[in-house]
């Protein structure tokens, strides 16, 4: 078992009677799915259909959530989930503590309490892997941030200011319509005109990929290219592996007719997280 903590994040906690009516309006995440012990991704997109802000959501008691989000954006957030509040009843306030504690290849069960603390399964994760979370785990970590980084990468999952900007991407681009972040059955929310309209006419033409390589990855943020044709950027980064956020139709093409695709000057080979059900285009589609 490997056990790292993240100084980086903050809880934003919405509690009250209407708290879960209130975001199950405004967020993408269908609250109905959200089972207690586990964390699911979400976001709160602009109205043009791309995400502000990205999160972990959980129960915490009976009608109250925490959201969990990266600690430098944590106060717009706060901000923005107030503006829309209007006349719900529901408290929103951002939590003190700031560690989050994160542990893989558990033996325990998952969202149980045992002497550290109360856990949660990251949903994102497939079971045999069992990745959990605590807000309240009292332990010390034994392996290093970089560790986290290289289990995000083997699984396909992107986050942002590591993979994509906000505001620069849309659910469908990070897969967050693979991992049951995105509510497709329920009811209305911001931004869900834009993102009904990619899924029912199947127009997302960007995804994440898994990035190999046979030499050491360069930075994260450089251009991804295919017979000098620019196909995406490379995002989180462990050696000779990484993730990406590329066009899937040029991704199909360049495969298709043989070419090689580059990183600066180094050669890449792209595959599809195990777990995702989309599939590459056989040819490329015009801008």
């Amino acid at each position: 078992m490997a056990i790292i903590q993240l100084s980086d994040r903050a809880t934003i906690r919405v509690a009250g009677p209407d708290a879960e009516h209130f975001l199950q309006n405004i967020l993408t995440v269908d609250l109905d799915r959200l089972e207690p012990g586990m964390v699911k991704p979400g976001a709160l997109l602009a109205p043009q259909g791309k995400i502000l802000f990205d999160f972990l959501i959980s129960r915490d008691g009976q009608d109250a959530f925490l959201l969990e989000c990266r600690a430098e954006i944590a106060d717009d957030f706060l901000r923005r989930l107030t503006m829309y509040k209007l006349r719900a009843k529901a408290e929103i306030s951002k939590q003190d503590q700031a560690i989050v504690v994160i542990r893989w290849d558990a033996d325990s069960i998952a969202s149980e309490t045992d002497s550290t603390g109360f856990w949660l399964r990251d949903a994102r994760f497939p079971e045999t892997v069992r990745v959990e979370r605590s807000y309240s785990a009292q332990v010390s970590p034994d392996a290093e941030t970089a560790e986290w980084t290289r289990l995000r990468i083997a699984h396909g999952i992107a986050e942002s200011d590591s993979d994509y900007a906000l505001n620069d991407a849309f659910p469908h681009d990070v897969l967050l319509d693979e991992l049951d972040g995105v509510g497709f059955r329920k009811g209305c929310y911001v931004g869900q005109e834009v993102v009904s309209r990619m899924q029912h006419r199947g127009t997302a033409r960007r995804r994440v990929m898994i990035v190999d390589a046979q030499e050491p990855l360069p930075a994260p943020g450089t251009d991804i290219k295919a017979n000098g044709r620019s196909i995406g950027t490379l995002g989180s980064v462990d050696g000779t592996r990484g993730l990406a956020i590329v066009r899937t139709d040029r991704v199909g093409s360049a495969l298709a007719d043989g070419m090689q695709i580059m990183a600066d000057e180094v050669a890449l080979s792209l595959s599809i997280p195990a777990w995702a059900k989309y599939t590459l285009p056989q040819a490329d589609a015009e801008d």
